[in-house]
């Protein structure tokens, strides 16, 4: 079969919305309506109904047309495409061919690190101990010999070192010796992340937590929308996404745009958004959570121990000094040509220069660029980029939690709606507790006080809050509720079946 008019015309951004839709469809074998699987994948209406029917002739889906005009599709035989021929093929090994060069590739570039890193560290390391050897098999009178022992054993300390870095794996086993049945037993621990993985969570971390923050949020507002009866207000939302009141109006807008949804007022004038179209489901399982918000979690620097950091710092610090050294060597003595220039020099340059020249025509250039210059070049980089991206994360770490907080405190102030003060909103750990808690609770109250006027009286010390027209407000949506369904509307008999 030739490669369906689909594989060649669907828009590139749809790719990763096809897949997560048959992902979605993979889930929901034994039958799934569009309000299922926009649930499921957090996609706009639009883009479920126009590319599961896609999904659902590649799949061989069983469809049933209900009463009430609802698709339900279904996979009895399996789920497996049905386009074949060569042009399919070949596409499907491309993107996996693609998928697994990108794998590799990031591995590669993991590799690299660790060698640039661990590997001029180690050559550095072992020109030292080799200058350290000579210099000491060279002195033969009994006057230099206290000197020679300290330099017979800096040299074996520094080669011990080099051994213990390079065989990393001894470096994340200890031997703990436990007490049992009378006797010590050693215990040896696990083996830690491997030593490219533990260099690059260094260096650009180990990923964010809230990634895919927004596809989770939408995913949560569709969940609560479907436990409750297809309604949502303004003031749930923004407990819900954390976002204050002068975007919430925007955004809810926005997802009414995405999802099918619709404002309605109330007798009493209140806003509330209905999406009647979320409700159309087979999966009737209850989509509700207790009302609990959903917390983000904060970004971490790295997922190594700070001791292991500490020594990936102090390692780059010695490939700095040494790069520096013979960068600096390199400008200011050059080329050794003369005895003078030989007498002149340092030692560890000069027996790196003769040691170089046995195996090249020009040892300079390999002491100014690849001994100098690169290593201080990959030095400054390898602190750089984590200085960098430390300051990104502290400032992204106070934006999550004073969003966490928001949170909190919006489904306090929801809740309890009068007597609320300043210190009943409350941190239950450091993911919601931006640096000025005070001034950020103080934030918080005026930010509530925008949408909603408060009535404000004095308690002691304290400014005591309380929320009327929020008050009013929920009684007003809580009676809209009531007076709809319970249930979800019954998708209806099937009155047309592709099976039959």
């Amino acid at each position: 079969m030739s490669l369906p008019k689909f594989f060649n015309q669907r828009p590139a951004g749809d790719k990763e919305a096809y897949r997560r839709i048959t992902d979605a469809f993979r889930r929901y074998r034994k039958g799934a309506t569009v309000a299922d699987i926009d649930a499921a994948t957090a996609l706009p209406l639009e883009t479920v109904r126009e590319l599961a029917p896609l999904a659902a002739d590649e799949f061989s889906a069983r469809l049933e047309v209900t009463e009430s005009s609802e698709i339900r599709y279904s996979f009895p035989h399996g789920f497996t495409s049905r386009y074949r021929g060569f042009a399919v093929s070949f596409k499907r090994f491309a993107e996996k061919f693609f998928n697994g060069f990108k794998i590799a590739a990031s591995f590669l570039f993991k590799i690299w690190i660790m060698f640039m890193l661990i590997g001029y560290f180690a050559f550095f390391m072992l020109i030292a101990l080799a200058s350290l050897v000579l210099s000491a098999a060279g002195s033969s009178n009994s006057s230099n010999r206290s000197r020679n022992s300290g330099g017979l054993y800096l040299a074996s300390s520094i080669f011990n070192l080099i051994i213990r870095l390079w065989f990393y794996s001894e470096l994340t086993k200890s031997v703990d010796r436990a007490f049992y049945d009378g006797s010590y037993r050693q215990k040896q621990k696990p083996k830690g992340k491997p030593l490219h993985r533990a260099i690059f969570s260094f260096v650009f971390g180990d990923g964010n937590p809230s990634a895919n923050r927004e596809e989770r949020e939408q995913k949560a507002v569709i969940a609560y929308i479907q436990a409750n009866r297809g309604v949502i207000g303004l003031p749930e939302f923004m407990l819900l996404t954390g976002t204050k009141p002068d975007k919430a109006e925007e955004e809810i807008m926005a997802y009414c745009s995405r999802y099918g949804g619709s404002p309605e007022v109330t007798e009493g004038g209140t806003i509330v958004y209905r999406f009647d179209e979320l409700l159309k489901r087979q999966d009737l399982r209850d989509r509700s959570f207790g009302g609990s918000t959903t917390l983000r979690p904060l970004g971490i620097f790295s997922g190594n121990e700070k001791k292991m950091n500490t020594a990936f710092s102090l390692i780059n610090g010695v490939n700095l000094l040494f790069g520096s050294y013979f960068f600096w060597n390199s400008l200011n003595t050059g080329a050794i040509l003369t005895q003078a220039q030989f007498q002149a020099s340092s030692y560890l340059y000069r027996f790196s220069y003769v040691l170089l020249s046995s195996f090249v025509a020009d040892p300079l250039f390999l002491l100014t660029f690849v001994l100098g210059l690169v290593p201080i070049v990959f030095s400054f980089l390898f602190w750089l980029i984590p200085a960098l991206r430390y300051l990104g994360l502290r400032r992204d770490n106070e934006e999550i939690k004073m969003e966490n907080l928001r949170r909190l405190a919006y489904s306090r102030i929801w809740e309890q709606g009068k007597g609320i003060k300043e210190s009943d909103i409350e941190a239950p750990s450091a993911g919601c507790k931006p640096k000025q808690f005070s001034k950020a609770r103080e934030k918080i109250m005026k930010e509530m006080g925008a949408y909603s006027m408060p009535e404000i009286s004095v308690e002691g010390k304290d400014a005591v809050y309380s929320f009327p027209d929020l008050v009013r407000e929920k009684e007003e949506l809580e009676k809209y509720r009531s007076a709809l369904p319970a249930r979800a509307p019954d998708l209806g008999k099937t009155i047309f079946d592709t099976e039959n």
